[in-house]
């Protein structure tokens, strides 16, 4: 993967693009997403590096999973991804770190996610990026407790939860150390 900053740059670009897609002023992005002109304005400029709760309301709006909107910024995917070519996000504000082990590819319909929290890091999601989003989440190590459709699990190394969602979602993990867990996640 090439510098973050390049991934963010693209990043910002795409997020411009999608808006002006839909010829969406960005008072009208502000409205449907909940977040500030301001805060979205600097976002499309680049100033800014959007955390995990900020991209999953875009994500939100534009009916596209995270990763999706990562891999249209990221060259198109080979076949066989190496550790060190999978590209890697980081949010530090909220303590999430993701490794697209397997991205979106046209064609295909799933895709596996490596994702760590730090200890105490908390993430919440509005809604699902597109309805109906089957997730399979295998706790590697640690622990992570995980709200999907308004109900809670505590999900550890060894663990597997299942489900399609409708709902919003929360990753929260309890700590003493960090958790790490893969996300295969399908389209419907």
């Amino acid at each position: 993967m090439r510098n973050l900053e390049d991934v963010d740059a693209r990043l910002a670009d795409r997020l411009a693009e999608l808006r002006v897609e839909r010829g969406w002023p960005l008072e009208e992005l502000a409205h449907r997403s909940g977040i500030s002109r301001s805060t979205l304005s600097r976002l499309e400029r680049g100033e800014i590096s959007p955390t995990a709760a900020l991209l999953g309301k875009l994500c939100e709006v534009y009916g596209r999973t995270m990763s999706r909107l990562l891999a249209e910024v990221e060259d198109e995917p080979p076949q066989v991804l190496t550790a060190a070519a999978q590209p890697v996000w980081r949010d530090e504000e909220s303590g999430f770190v993701r490794r697209s082990i397997s991205p979106p590819h046209p064609g295909l319909r799933g895709e596996v996610v490596e994702s760590t929290l730090r200890p105490g890091a908390d993430i919440s999601y509005d809604a699902p990026p597109v309805p109906g989003l089957e997730q399979h989440i295998w706790a590697l190590e640690g622990a992570v407790e995980i709200t999907a459709n308004g109900r809670t699990h505590l999900v550890e190394a060894g663990d597997c939860l299942r489900f399609r969602l409708w709902g919003g979602s929360r990753f929260r993990c309890p700590g003493p150390g960090p958790s790490r867990y893969a996300i295969f996640v399908v389209l419907p």
